[in-house]
């Protein structure tokens, strides 16, 4: 295809405007029609496996959703027992932790009054960790209390998260429709799986996801590993006995961008703090090492291999994305890159711009 002087001209320009406006003025809906895109592609695989067993598409789409949630469910019960027992372990054990903590303030103060520093907050301090030693058995043992609270918050954007799950089931129901659409107005490929556009969008979304959970199995993996040896070597002792569940917190944090590798930090932090400072100090200084590990090497080598794009690219989508809309743009930013990057490659294949030389001749 030959894009003619004029249309670069003039139609490019003021197609790219007319985008932008629209993109601008659309704000919210735009996301959710994005989202939702997004999921139908990442099951649109999954369907059409079903489907090659002769059955309607419909179906195909409500057997794909089942076994979506079926499975998301499975892995909840799977999970749930050794969290929950590890959870009322803890839970058990807040007094001995809080005592604990007391022990190590008093030696803290008397080694200060033994060098002349006379600071008195032992009693400060007790109380302090006895209300936090308090808070935090109340809320180890009301998890259902936070699962009810979460889904408060869940029900308040309830009618976004419903209109996503309709529009993805919508696209999925019309996405062989959708793609002949897409195919029509693109330019034409060479017939063959690897020159089809929506083949290749779709094998990109794919990349993305599988990256993005190899990535966070890993993390998750490398932290319980990491902390049940602390926990082995005595440098915290509680890491043998919640190893699952920080494992499990931190590799469900890490498909959260920027934020999430902070927040999987966090209670591993505050368990060995209840412990000693020293056994906090060696958490800190492993979660420290592990984002640098995460930052240099899993995530440049996973998402360099999966999304074959430059990191500097990852990273100012990352960037774009929270900051239009925060952490769901952060979300989808490598999704809508990746595709992105499929569309460039397609076009450039299939594109020629008409040239802007003119011979001599022509001119005069």
């Amino acid at each position: 295809m030959v894009v003619p002087r004029w249309v670069q001209l003039v139609l490019l320009p003021l197609s790219l405007l007319a985008l932008w406006a629209v993109a601008k003025a659309a704000g919210k809906v735009l996301v959710i029609f994005i989202v939702a895109a997004v999921i139908a592609l990442i099951l649109n695989p999954a369907v059409a496996f079903v489907q090659r067993g002769k059955l309607p598409r419909g179906l195909a789409v409500l057997a794909v959703y089942l076994a979506f949630f079926l499975t998301l469910s499975g892995i909840g019960v799977l999970l749930a027992n050794p969290i929950s027992n590890q959870v009322a372990s803890f839970s058990r054990n807040v007094p001995h932790l809080v005592k604990q903590a007391n022990k190590t303030l008093a030696e803290l103060q008397s080694t200060l009054n033994s060098n002349g520093v006379h600071i008195q907050f032992i009693k400060q301090g007790e109380t302090a960790l006895q209300t936090l030693g308090d808070k935090v058995v109340k809320g180890s043992s009301s998890i259902v209390s936070f699962g009810g609270g979460l889904l408060t918050e869940v029900a308040r954007t309830g009618f976004d998260v419903l209109l996503v799950f309709v529009l993805s089931v919508y696209m999925l129901l019309y996405g062989q429709r959708i793609g002949g659409l897409i195919r029509r107005y693109m330019p034409d490929g060479d017939g063959t799986p690897a020159d089809d556009y929506p083949t290749l969008v779709q094998s990109a979304v794919a990349r993305y996801v599988g990256g993005q959970l190899l990535f966070s199995l890993i993390m998750g993996a490398t932290a319980g590993i990491a902390l049940y040896l602390f926990g082995v070597l005595g440098l915290f002792p509680d890491g043998r006995k919640y190893a699952v569940v920080f494992a499990v917190i931190y590799g469900l944090m890490e498909l959260v961008p920027y934020i999430g590798p902070i927040v999987g930090a966090l209670p591993a932090v505050l368990v060995a703090l209840f412990n000693n400072p020293i056994s906090a100090l060696w958490v800190a200084l492993l979660f420290v090492a592990l984002q640098q590990l995460e930052g240099h090497i899993v995530a440049p080598q996973i998402f360099g291999h999966t999304l074959r794009i430059n990191p500097l690219l990852v990273i100012f989508a990352l960037l774009l994305g929270l900051q239009l809309h925060g952490v769901i743009g952060a979300l989808i930013a490598l999704p809508i890159l990746s595709i992105l990057r499929e569309t460039a490659l397609y076009l450039n294949r299939h594109i020629t711009f008409e040239s802007w030389d003119q011979p001599p001749r022509g001119l005069l």
